[in-house]
């Protein structure tokens, strides 16, 4: 069976996650925010064989898109053309990209139940949103597969299906999966705590995430939660 992803941003990360798609043996179409000639070169010479479609063909196309796009794009996307596809959103709120957003800072709900929530036939899971996109570049085992040590990318989502799916990419991708409890376990993967940034080996992320729950921060999410 043919392995095909889609992937909506061709910026810095939706580039780098297209590369080691196609390193990996998947067939990957990509779309940016304007016409698809507006980033054919770039994709000509960063990821040659990518096919460069409209956003509109992207999500047509393929039963699992990448987002990787500014989070407050995400709902300019058609919802009712992604109902029933894995939705892997590696998106992060940055209010410098997306402005002063109340809803991107609750600290009781994460960003990727927002985009569940917008997609709500979708199945989405929350993956390579911690590791900056130099670092998934630099350590996926299937570009530069000499790396001393295998790093990990977590996951979170509700469905154990598309959780399962989610975990067979990354996989695939050239990294460990560490899989959290459900969706809402990804406010532990957000910008501004303890493991957003983590470039880690399995067992180092999952003891980072542990220690989340010991930090202020995540004590006061606790709090909050039972209020």
């Amino acid at each position: 069976m043919t392995k095909q992803i889609g992937i909506i941003g061709a910026g810095k990360l939706g580039v780098v996650l297209a590369q080691i798609a196609l390193q990996a043996g998947y067939q990957v179409q990509i779309a940016g925010s304007g016409s698809a000639e507006k980033i054919a070169l770039t994709m000509t010479v960063l990821a040659p064989g990518a096919r460069i479609m409209t956003s509109t063909e992207v999500l047509a196309n393929n039963e699992v898109i990448i987002l990787a796009l500014p989070l407050s794009k995400f709902n300019q996307l058609d919802a009712a053309s992604l109902a029933g596809k894995l939705v892997l959103d590696a998106m992060n709120y940055w209010w410098e990209v997306d402005g002063k957003r109340a809803e991107f800072n609750d600290p009781r709900v994460g960003t990727s139940e927002l985009v569940q929530n917008y997609f709500k036939d979708s199945n989405v899971v929350k993956a390579f949103n911690h590791m900056g996109y130099h670092d998934l570049l630099d350590e996926s085992m299937v570009i530069n597969p000499t790396n001393p040590m295998r790093k990990a990318i977590a996951v979170a989502g509700d469905n154990g299906q598309a959780v399962a799916q989610a975990r067979q990419i990354v996989t695939d991708f050239g990294f460990d999966a560490l899989v959290l409890d459900d969706l809402n376990a990804g406010l532990k993967l957000q910008p501004g705590v303890n493991t957003f940034g983590a470039n880690l080996p399995y067992e180092d992320l999952q003891t980072a995430i542990l220690n989340y729950d010991e930090t202020p921060f995540g004590q006061e999410i606790a709090k909050l939660k039972l209020q």
